[in-house]
């Protein structure tokens, strides 16, 4: 193993071994430090991946059983099996997480195993996980150790019958009562997995919102949507404490009844990691949160230092993280490198997706911007009456002066997909015109950001 290097990336999540493979195409010899056995972060191993596989399978599964006679497809009894469906999920992370060592060894990128700590600017030591330490000497360190689970006072973790994501993407049978706490994304998602497969589910929310941060009236479709399939909200909602007794859990919640349930979910967010990694020794700054503080080009406050991704401030999403890791690599082999954060997309994977980019109307009335908005329901687009997934609509806000778009919001099927014309347009300055203008293959789910498009001018033509 070389021991000189131009960079030691420590963390090999979305944002760090990005990182990695960049610079070391831009010809820079990489190290890229993890500990845990296989890379691709949280994100990959008990994050973003699992939880879209058992969203994918469960929404066939409840689709075979509930939605299919209405295609003319009589397919009998619908059984899960549970542990096949567990067992299709470890093989997607396996194949992807064995990929991202294929590309480290195409790229000459050098993978140190094992828990690494800045000794001093230049030199990372690293606890092998063989065994022994390791000094790494560098030109250039980029901090990517991620996030973690954010806790709450009174809930008390067993990772079992109370515990967090990481938990909720395993359980051994399906509860009778599950409890999710926060109705953020990771709320959402793996309720709706579990709500699919026969789970009775509670989300309580301290805020009296579903989707705090995102548009209010995105938010208050969504939850519309996800009552009608099943889930129970409880709104405004504080919880005190979340215990485990002998016969399950119980919920405290205050100025209303206890909860008793199977299970308990806590989705209240992440936070950023930093445990071990001796930043105050060596004088890095760190913000109110925990995050690490950085400047434009990612530079924390000691020279030849980086830090990228969901350790550093704004939204924690792992392509986020990524487009932090290709700039800050760029900027150390270039001295430029630039993440548009105005055109940075967030879904929600549940069913009908959720999706937004740029600001919602809440922040463009809180900053006085004037905006004009346009909208198209799914209900008339004949795409999605085909697929028979009609509900949720297409929202676009442009500059009541310029037209330029300033954000878009779905709530629709293959939202996620969707967002990314808006994402594009935006990121090229366009205007809401310039979408409305642009043909789109009929009949297709892309129609629908046409015609809201058409909406903030003269109007869709297709209702």
């Amino acid at each position: 193993m070389d021991k000189q290097f131009d960079l030691v990336v420590i963390g090999a999540g979305p944002g760090g071994y990005i990182a990695a493979i960049r610079a070391a195409q831009l010809g820079m010899n990489v190290a890229c430090v993890e500990y845990e056995p296989a890379l691709g972060g949280t994100c990959l191993r008990v994050g973003c991946i699992p939880s879209k596989a058992l969203l994918e399978a469960s929404h066939l599964y409840h689709k075979a059983k509930h939605e299919l006679t209405q295609f003319g497809i009589d397919v009998g009894k619908v059984a899960l099996n549970l542990p096949a469906m567990m067992k299709k999920k470890s093989d997607i992370v396996g194949q992807l997480t064995g990929g991202i060592a294929g590309l480290f060894k195409k790229n000459k990128v050098t993978h140190v195993k094992g828990k690494g700590r800045i000794e001093a600017p230049g030199l990372v030591v690293v606890e092998l996980t063989a065994g022994g330490t390791q000094e790494l000497t560098t030109k250039n360190i980029v901090i990517a150790t991620g996030s973690t689970v954010a806790r709450l006072p009174g809930v008390e973790l067993d990772g079992d019958r109370i515990g967090t994501s990481t938990e909720a993407l395993s359980y051994n049978e399906v509860p009778g009562h599950l409890v999710v706490i926060g109705a953020g994304v990771i709320g959402l998602e793996l309720g709706s997995v579990w709500q699919r497969l026969g789970a009775k589910v509670t989300v309580v929310e301290y805020f009296d919102r579903i989707l705090p941060g995102m548009d209010t009236e995105l938010g208050t479709l969504s939850r519309k949507i996800l009552e009608k399939q099943g889930l129970v909200f409880k709104l405004g909602a504080r919880v005190k404490s979340a215990v485990r007794g002998d016969k399950g859990c119980k919920v405290e919640i205050e100025g209303s009844d206890p909860i008793s349930c199977d299970r308990v979910l806590l989705a209240v967010g992440r936070v950023p990691y930093t445990d071990g990694l001796g930043l105050e020794k060596v004088g890095v700054a760190l913000g109110k949160r925990g995050d690490v503080v950085v400047n434009d080009h990612f530079q924390t406050s000691v020279p030849g230092i980086y830090a990228i991704g969901d350790v550093i401030r704004g939204a924690m999403l792992a392509h986020k993280a990524e487009e932090e890791g290709v700039a800050c690599a760029e900027y150390i082999a270039t001295g430029y490198g630039h993440v548009d954060y105005d055109s940075i997309p967030s879904v929600v994977y549940t069913h009908p997706e959720i999706a937004s980019v740029g600001k919602s109307e809440e922040q463009l009335k809180e900053a006085k911007i004037e905006y004009k908005k346009g909208w198209f329901p799914f209900s008339a687009n004949g795409r999605a009456k085909a697929l028979g997934s009609t509900e949720g609509r297409v929202k676009v806000l442009a500059d009541a002066k310029t037209d330029r778009v300033l954000g878009v919001h779905i709530v629709g099927p293959a939202a996620g997909d969707l967002i990314a014309e808006a994402a594009v347009a935006m990121a090229f300055g366009a205007s809401a015109e310039d979408i409305a203008r642009a043909s789109h293959a009929h009949p297709s789910l892309s129609e629908a950001v046409k015609q809201a498009a058409l909406g903030v001018g003269s109007g869709a033509t297709q209702i």
